[in-house]
Formats: structure tokens, sequence, C-alpha cells
């Protein structure tokens, strides 16, 4: 489906190649920094919150907090993802609601923003980075499941996504039941690709592509008609391309994501749990969604229940 408006189109596409080829513009969903910038839209965003750093800190038992206490924590993240994780290439500031909530549990660690080095990590190298001592933590659209656990730790959940469709302003599509005949974008090799595939969801071509940019590119160019994977990361792409492109908002799967850590860890893991829990209850959590996933016009979920084991 086309957009009505030719302008209106350029626009956009003038927008998702700038963020293609990385140019690094302030004014990005995940760039509206501490002061509340103006953000996609002319509005002005909300302010990220500030942790106050737990100075007298101390996770006995935890091999990696004593590896690191008093130093820098190394907490591996993404740095492609609008609104979750993303790392502007022009002033390398990170933001996001993935990097918050880093920040929020380095500082209920003892760590400053100074004494925390966030480094990215492809999914396929998040197991090894955690195990060989990489990173010291991760945040990352990292779901929780029963085999990742046979190699790594997790705290959290501290957000539960979802498989959701990103679609224009003005589609008809509304909900995976209307994807019969449609044509559908997502990552090569994503368990989002291969779900769409499904006979049930009858769709006339499920097209793969290297990243959700191209998909979203294609998207804006009437090429597929919606493009598929976690809500949390569709809702960033959404935030980019506010009035042009809408999350449906009927999620189909489900996806928690957690805090990958040290297998064994179990005192760093019941750290980062109570730090989670600290911040949902001090309302640090919902600020931070507000200022990052909040700019795609979603309201904030109710945080999910950590689940202890």
């Amino acid at each position: 489906m086309k957009l009505r408006n030719t302008a209106a189109a350029a626009v956009v596409v003038l927008a998702l190649a700038a963020s293609a080829t990385a140019c690094g513009k302030s004014g990005s969903p995940n760039d509206n920094g501490d002061k509340g910038d103006k953000a996609s839209g002319g509005a002005s965003a909300p302010a990220v919150p500030t942790y106050p750093v737990n100075t007298s800190a101390d996770v006995k038992g935890s091999p990696v907090f004593e590896k690191i206490k008093g130093k820098t924590i190394t907490i591996g993240t993404k740095a492609d993802q609008p609104g979750l994780g993303y790392e502007n290439p022009g002033t390398k500031k990170r933001t996001g609601f993935d990097v918050e909530i880093a920040r929020m549990i380095a500082a209920d660690l003892g760590f400053d923003e100074k004494h925390i080095t966030f480094k990215t990590v492809p999914s396929e190298a998040r197991e090894t980075q955690i195990a060989s001592g990489g990173v010291d933590l991760y945040v990352g659209t990292y779901t929780i499941n029963d085999e990742r656990k046979k190699q790594v730790g997790f705290a959290g959940p501290y957000y539960v996504a979802g498989q959701d469709l990103l679609v224009k302003a003005d589609s008809s599509v509304k909900g995976p039941e209307d994807l019969k005949g449609k044509k559908v974008c997502s990552a090569t090799g994503s368990t989002p690709l291969q779900r769409i595939k499904e006979p049930k969801y009858g769709v006339a071509e499920a097209k793969a592509q290297q990243g959700y940019q191209l998909c979203v590119q294609d998207l804006v160019n009437g090429t597929v008609d919606a493009v598929t994977t976690d809500d949390a990361i569709l809702k960033g792409y959404a935030a980019e391309n506010k009035g042009a492109l809408k999350v449906v908002g009927k999620p189909f799967s489900k996806e928690p994501y957690g805090v990958g850590l040290k297998k064994d860890d179990a005192a760093l893991r019941e750290a980062v749990n109570k730090a989670i829990e600290a911040h949902e209850k001090n309302g640090d959590w919902k600020k931070a969604y507000d200022a990052t996933l909040g700019l795609s016009g979603t309201q904030a979920p109710a945080p999910p229940a950590i689940e202890r084991y």
C-alpha cells in the first residue's frame, strides 16, 4: 500500500536514509539526552532519570564482583537498535531502554557513569562473551529460555516483549490474522522470520533482509506490507517515523528479556534482581521507558515479576 502523499513519503525515506548512513543526528529517539531534547515530531522528549550510586555496594560471594569491585564494570549491549540499545556514531553516546536498565543496575552495584564500559556484542557472541569474562553483564534484548540457561545465568526479566508487526499508519493490517496474501519482512535467520512462515498466517512472501533497517526501508517504499520482530525493537522504528509508521500492538509470542551473567554466580544474579526490583518500585523503570520506547506512542506496560531460580 502506497503512502497517500508523495512528499510525505520522500521525507520518511530521507529520514531512513540518514539513519542507515549513520549520520548521528541529535534528534533520534534514542538520543534525547538528559535534558529532554526535541524528538521526532517536534515534541519535547521526557528526560531519562538519574541513578544515585550506591558507594557502599558489596556482593559477597560473587567472583565477578570481586574482580571488578572499585574498578570498571563492562556491560555488553546492542548498538543498532533505536529505542533499546543505540550508539550515536558521531558522539559515541549510548542511549535506549536497555542502556538505561544497564545504568540503573550498575549504579546499584556501585559504578558511576565514568566506570561503566559499554561493549557492542552481536547476538551470536553473547554466551561466549559472558562465559569468557569479556563482559560482566549483558543487557540487549536477550530472551530468557531454558536452552540458554544451560550456558549462562539470567536476572530478570526486566521487560517482556512479543513478536508484533510494524505497518504504515493507514494500513488495513490490524494483527497477524490480517496477513493472508501480504508480504512481510524480517531479519535473515531470525525466529520471527521462521514463525511468520507458518501456514496459519498465509503470507504471500516472507522476505529476509540482513537487518531490520532494510526491512523498514522496504515498508516505506511499499515493497512489503509489514515488518515483524519483537515489539520492543519495532517501537524504536515507529518513533523514528512517527506519524508514518505504527506498531500494531497485538503481540503473538512471549519474549522475556533478561540480564545475562556468569552461569553459577548466584550472588550477582540476586543483586541484579534486587536492583531491577528497586528501580521498578521507585518509578525509574517507567521514566526510562517513557524517555526511550515510549517515544513510539505506546504506553509503558506493568513491569514483569522477577523470576528467581
